[in-house]
């Protein structure tokens, strides 16, 4: 391996669980220094003592939706290894229990500080940061989800972040320009995680039945990650969606 290939660096919020453990997983495995950053410090440790190159991890506790988290992940990022070549901006929450017009404005807030606001601290100081580094510039993919675009059933914060987020993503991506930073997009659909199992149980389809869903190997949602993060910085993919082949999706049936 390369020096060059070793001195990747990249930071994965929600690396603890789910589609950022997969895609840390995955980075670490060819070779990237990986920051880790969630709330809980335990689940990041133990998915860099899991890939086997726990001396290219580092474990940040970091909550998304508060900035002053975010600008202290950032710098000890920077502190660590040097500079910042990608961020995963991959946490996010699902929506609320229960049909929509019961929630409180705390639970709408909840999942719009962490999946929006969240989402645009974390882009706001990948900016700074790789504007300020020698060489400038790097690679941002935000997890979109395919919901960016389609929504299901009672799904009006986790859809309406999504959306937005795909706003953030085309406004980042022409921001960047300047700076060499590569801004993009994962769509991803009915990949097997915590919050997805439901899928495999039955799920609301637009119809009102209840249908059990297919699903895939949250794996091929990091190789996913690697192939874009892999990419030279004149090339982006702007928007990717990898989805289990037979979900509903396209016109959601």
């Amino acid at each position: 391996m390369s020096e060059a290939k070793k001195s990747r660096i990249a930071v994965v919020t929600g690396a603890g669980s789910g589609i950022g453990r997969a895609a840390a997983l995955a980075l670490l495995g060819d070779g990237w220094s990986v920051v880790l950053a969630g709330r809980r410090v335990e689940p990041l440790e133990k998915v860099a003592q899991e890939s086997g190159a726990a001396d290219r991890a580092l474990a940040v506790s970091t909550d998304v939706a508060d900035a002053a988290s975010v600008r202290a992940l950032f710098e000890a990022a920077v502190k660590r290894f040097g500079r910042v070549d990608l961020l995963f901006n991959n946490a996010g929450v699902g929506n609320p229990p229960g049909p929509f017009e019961d929630w409180t404005p705390e639970q709408w807030r909840g999942v719009v500080d962490i999946n929006l606001s969240g989402m645009f601290f974390c882009i706001q100081q990948a900016f700074r940061t790789m504007k300020a580094q020698v060489p400038p510039g790097g690679r941002i993919i935000n997890n979109g989800s395919i919901s960016a675009t389609t929504p299901r059933p009672n799904s009006a914060a986790y859809t309406s972040t999504k959306h937005a987020v795909e706003g953030l993503t085309k406004t980042a991506s022409l921001d960047g320009r300047k700076y060499d930073i590569a801004v993009g997009q994962i769509d991803v659909g009915n990949a097997l995680t915590e919050m997805a199992a439901r899928m495999t149980k039955g799920v609301p389809q637009p119809s009102g039945e209840l249908a059990i869903e297919p699903v895939m190997d949250v794996a091929i949602v990091g190789q996913s990650v690697l192939y874009m993060a892999n990419l030279p910085l004149e090339a982006n993919v702007l928007f990717h969606t990898v989805m289990a082949t037979k979900m509903p999706f396209v016109g959601r049936g």
